[in-house]
């Protein structure tokens, strides 16, 4: 004759959810590998837009936050505003963004495009993919953050002049022209667009002082020489907030003047 064990109800309540988890849990895993978190880094693959898809430069990509994004475009850097419905929606409102002249420009207005708004949310163990209300999507996968460049013994080649909040791109004759190296010792040396430079600058937390630069003196014309004259003048226009993210510096000056730099290489 079978016996029957009486087993209080508040057991066998957290028995059965404690089951339940487990095999949601499995469901979601399967097997092995589990479902990754919608905040991080992420490289996106492809677009798919008007019957289309549009496969993205190697550059793009979205840095999701809790209440923030952060990006490239392609070519352009960009932020924006995010506000999650818990993992099945994501809102977002773009904020600013990079004015450069870029090369895959249909890319880069398609994805501006499609990032904002309410995208519905569908994660998988090694893809995160973002839909519109029309079904178009925005295919991504993980991506480790990259490492921040060191100031010094980096050469950073010149990419773009800031004024306020605008961000534009040197122009093309002048493209790699302009370019310097900071020295452990607060030496810098380079290409200010013509002309080669020397300077001893100085570095406080987050600023960056250059002293009196000493030039070659060339007659620059051009683009160049415009590129020239605009480091010349910020470099010698006291602290500069310097800001590195990944492979980029930013110098600021405070009337809203400077630059961005992209990390080329070390600096033997």
């Amino acid at each position: 004759m079978r016996t029957h064990r009486n087993v209080p109800t508040g057991l066998a309540v957290a028995s059965a959810l404690a089951l339940a988890l487990t095999a949601c849990g499995r469901a979601e895993e399967g097997g092995s590998r589990t479902l990754p978190d919608v905040t991080g880094s992420w490289a996106v693959e492809s677009l798919t837009t008007g019957g289309r898809t549009l496969h993205a430069p190697d550059t793009a990509r979205v840095d999701l936050a809790e209440d923030e994004a952060t990006g490239n475009y392609g070519c352009n850097g960009f932020k924006a505003a995010v506000v999650f419905s818990g993992a099945s929606a994501v809102t977002v409102t773009p904020g600013p963004t990079t004015l450069m002249a870029c090369a895959d420009i249909e890319f880069e207005k398609e994805f501006a495009k499609l990032f904002k708004g309410r995208l519905a949310i569908d994660r998988g163990p090694d893809r995160l993919t973002l839909k519109t209300a029309d079904g178009s999507t925005i295919a991504m996968t993980p991506k480790p953050p990259q490492a921040d460049a060191p100031l010094t013994a980096t050469l950073w080649t010149v990419d773009s002049l800031i004024s306020g909040a605008t961000v534009s791109s040197v122009p093309a004759e002048a493209a790699g022209k302009a370019r310097f190296t900071l020295a452990a010792d607060g030496t810098t040396s380079g290409v200010l667009g013509c002309n080669r430079f020397s300077a001893k600058a100085t570095v406080e937390a987050s600023t960056l002082t250059f002293g009196p630069v000493t030039s070659t003196r060339m007659a620059c014309e051009g683009p160049a020489g415009e590129v020239e004259r605009a480091l010349t003048e910020l470099f010698g226009s006291g602290p500069l907030t310097w800001k590195i993210q990944g492979q980029v510096l930013t110098l600021t000056a405070p009337d809203g003047q400077g630059l961005t730099a992209e990390a080329a290489s070390a600096a033997e």
